[in-house]
This record gives structure tokens, sequence and C-alpha cells, in this order.
């Protein structure tokens, strides 16, 4: 494909880790997830790839002279596994019609729930434009974007993608200078609530923040121990590998914070989060021991403790969890947006996330209504 009025050129790659990592990287930014490093770490592990569903096709444009000019890191998928924005009903809706859902194109970052660009470099329409082309040449019933910020949401409205609204939770940071300064916004019951779990979860345990190189081949072992349970419970299977770990253990330095609790010098509990120039990231979590709220304190407690210590202005702990309201986190809207080639389709599901946009909005304003805050600190 080309523009001529512009003279890019649109193809797909391979897999991310074909791209030059600089020129990748100018267009991705800060954001840990969207780095070459991150994405390739998925390809090379075999975390993505033959077998899993996820077979990686970045987009990209590149200028006359051949550099890379925009991205999106898109995947064929033949299932709806590990993207965390569910479509099962409209694949079962579609082929009980005759039709065949799989397989789609899936604009995301693999098993990651988490708000940015997708829609990487200058030329947001001609990506979109690229996808549909996809789509349509190729056959397939459609294609997705997952977890967009809200100028790609905006580009895909331009365009008459289908928006669809989530809801997150999210810690934001008010200027605390301490822990106790965030416990001193909430109200007194939900203040001494808290304080009671750390308490209970926090009893006969020892506890380590471990960054970058401090993370050792038996940190990255215990934390896949971990990983495993959550992984075989949630999901039946887990969907990174082993060696996912090690590579961005290797790649991603001081972005990786890991939160250990341990028990007689034994770790029986880990926390994994990326770090971004101003958000912490809770991604992975497990345990080997049931402790009661060991993994809000893990998971949730340190997570803000160690925002507020480096000054960074929020935490996101990742998709659902209503429970995370109790414990100061908000309702945030999130975006996916999406294009259906059959007509019927589309037609079906623009009426369905009418409806459910409207449902969303209502609960996020219900939530916000509930959160635990003192009404002289929330804002």
């Amino acid at each position: 494909m080309a523009d001529r009025e512009t003279e890019l050129s649109v193809r797909l790659a391979p897999g991310v880790a074909a791209i030059d990592a600089g020129a990748w990287d100018r267009l991705a930014g800060s954001d840990p997830f969207l780095s070459h490093a991150f994405l390739s770490a998925l390809e090379d592990s075999g975390s993505v790839g033959p077998g899993t569903g996820w077979t990686p096709a970045p987009i990209i444009i590149e200028d006359e002279t051949g550099a890379l000019a925009a991205a999106a890191p898109a995947y064929l998928k033949t299932h709806s596994q590990g993207e965390y924005v569910f479509d099962h009903g409209w694949a079962d809706a579609y082929q009980r019609a005759g039709g065949q859902y799989y397989p789609k194109l899936q604009i995301a970052v693999p098993f990651t729930p988490v708000p940015g660009p997708r829609l990487l470099g200058h030329f947001p329409q001609q990506l979109l434009a690229a996808a549909e082309a996809v789509t349509v040449q190729n056959g397939l019933s459609s294609a997705h974007i997952t977890f967009l910020n809200d100028a790609g949401a905006a580009e895909c409205d331009r365009r008459g993608w289908l928006i669809r609204h989530g809801i997150q939770y999210h810690w934001h940071n008010r200027g605390y200078g301490s822990f106790d300064d965030f416990l001193a916004a909430l109200t007194s019951r939900k203040r001494k609530a808290i304080r009671r779990e750390r308490a209970a979860a926090r009893d006969g345990l020892e506890f380590a923040a471990l960054a970058g190189s401090a993370i050792g081949a038996a940190e990255w072992d215990a934390m896949w121990a971990f990983y495993q349970d959550t992984g075989s419970r949630k999901w039946g299977q887990p969907y990174l590998t082993r060696a996912f770990f090690d590579r961005i253990g290797e790649e991603l330095g001081d972005r990786l914070l890991l939160l250990l609790a341990y028990r007689d010098g034994r770790p029986i509990a880990g926390a994994l989060n990326l770090v971004g120039p101003d958000i912490i990231y809770g991604r992975y979590w497990g345990t080997i021991e049931e402790v009661p709220f060991l993994h809000f304190e893990l998971s949730y407690y340190q997570a803000i403790e160690w925002a507020i210590e480096h000054r960074l202005s929020s935490v996101q702990a990742g998709a659902q969890g209503e429970h995370k309201l109790a414990r100061g986190y908000e309702p945030v809207i999130s975006r996916s947006a999406h294009f259906l080639a059959d007509p019927g389709l589309r037609q079906a599901v623009a009426t369905y996330l009418g409806g459910e946009r409207a449902a969303i909005a209502a609960e996020a304003e219900w939530e916000r209504a509930a959160l635990p805050y003192r009404a002289a600190s929330s804002g």
C-alpha cells in the first residue's frame, strides 16, 4: 500500500523484534509496555507467536527515505484470550449467524490492560486506514484497538470506528508526603480498616522492594512460581513463559520493581510492577501461601507507598476490581475501538455499545460518589 500524496509506504512487519529498536522507541516514547524491549521480549520468549493465537503483524509506515514514521503493535488473533475487553459474545453471535469471527486483527499490548497510545507517530489516520485494508483484503471479520488513550480514541471516532467504554481503578497522588497523609484523606472508618488489613497481612512476614539488577535469578524463579499459580487459577494456564521474565529482567532494568513477602527468609508472595516516568503499573501477582489481605498489601498499599516516596502521580493496578474502591483507587473510563467489516454485525454491536456506554457512565458516577475520601479531601 502507498499514500502518493505524502509519499508514505505501509506494510506489515513479521514482528517488533524485526524493527530497529531505536526507531521504534522514538515513536513509542516512555511507555514501558510499548517499548521495543517489552514487545520483542513477548516474541522472543514464545509468549506470542506460533501456537499462542497471537501472530505478530505490526503495521508500520515508512517515509520516502525508508525511515519509520508511524507504527501500531498489531497481531492476528485466532481467539479472544488475553485482551481484557471481552468480545466473546460478539464472536458467538456472528458465528451462529453463519459468519467467521476469527481470525481478527488486534492492535494491543498482549496481556496488558494498561491504557496508552496505540497509534504511534504522526499518521494515525493512515494507520487506521491500513488496519481497515488489512481486515478487508484478507477477509477478516474485524479490527480492534484495546486500551487506547483519549487522543487515539478521538482519531478512531473521526474515522467511524465504534468506541467502547470500560472501567478501571487508578490511585491518584494528590501531593501526599507519606502513606499516613494518604490515610488522613480517607474517612475514619476506611482509614481504620486499611490499618487493620495491613497489620494482618504483615504479621510474621518480612518484605523487600527490589529494582533492576537487584532482582536476581532466585527472585525471578520465585516470581515465576507465583505467576504460574495465579495464571493457572485465572486462565487455566499462564499466558507468559518463564523466558519472558528473564528477558525483561535483562532489558528493562530499573523500570522493574518487584515487591516480595518472605516468611522465615523464604519468599511466599510477590507483585511485579513496571515503572514509567510518572506512573507505577502493577502487573503480575501471585502467592504460594494464603495470607489474609496480603494481595492488598503487596499489590496496592506498598505500590502506593512507593509512588508517594518517589513522587509519582498515579498507580494503575490492572483491569477490573471494584474492591479497589475501598482502598482509595478511583474509577477511570477506559476505551477501545472496533472496526467491523460486516454491516449487520456493525449495526448490532453499535446498538449494544450505546446501551453499554450509558450503563458504564452511570456505574462510574455511582462509584465516584462512594469513594472513601473525606469530602474536603476529594477532588
